[in-house]
């Protein structure tokens, strides 16, 4: 599923699926970040374009859980702990610091099936948490390293966790 409301392209709209599918969202509404198509979690919508840019913008943390194809290794997390550089915009960028840990396999819904899982071969899992969000960043973070991201789930934005809601699920938050 896209990570916004609708396309005017037909052609993307017969073959991809996009949040207005979910839940009738009220005029205006946006995403507050994206999630790329294969990344599942946490995803707020707002019709405050105020409160996108700061949750954007301020340095507001992310955390996210990713399954790697292999045993990552202490020395490989120190140098994602450091930042690394990644492409972005057809140029070199350097990651800031963030924090990195590995997690045991964490209770999640299924994936989705199209989700290319390497079911015979040794992996890992981490929680890693950003204060920024370039395009693709953990996933091009983790291959930079070596280990390239199986799957990659949003768990937290701020205050506000994922915390055992099942996917395609929509929660009304108010006050934020």
């Amino acid at each position: 599923m896209l990570s916004q409301l609708a396309s005017n392209n037909t052609r993307e709209v017969r073959k991809k699926r996009f949040l207005s599918e979910l839940y009738p969202f009220p005029e205006g509404s946006m995403p507050v970040g994206r999630l790329d198509e294969k990344s599942e979690g946490l995803l707020l919508m707002t019709t405050n374009g105020k409160l996108s840019d700061t949750i954007n913008r301020a340095g507001i943390e992310k955390e996210y859980y990713a399954q790697l194809d292999g045993l990552i290794t202490d020395a490989a997390i120190a140098l994602l702990q450091q930042g690394v550089e990644i492409g972005f915009d057809g140029k070199k960028y350097q990651t800031k610091t963030c924090t990195v840990q590995k997690i045991t396999t964490p209770a999640l819904p299924a994936p989705d099936k199209r989700i290319r899982l390497a079911r015979h071969r040794p992996n890992s899992w981490i929680s890693i948490t950003l204060t920024e969000g370039k395009f693709r960043q953990v996933r091009k973070m983790t291959a930079a390293v070596g280990y390239p991201t199986l799957r990659l789930v949003r768990v937290r934005i701020g205050k506000l966790k994922l915390a055992g809601m099942q996917p395609k699920e929509v929660q009304e938050i108010a006050g934020l």
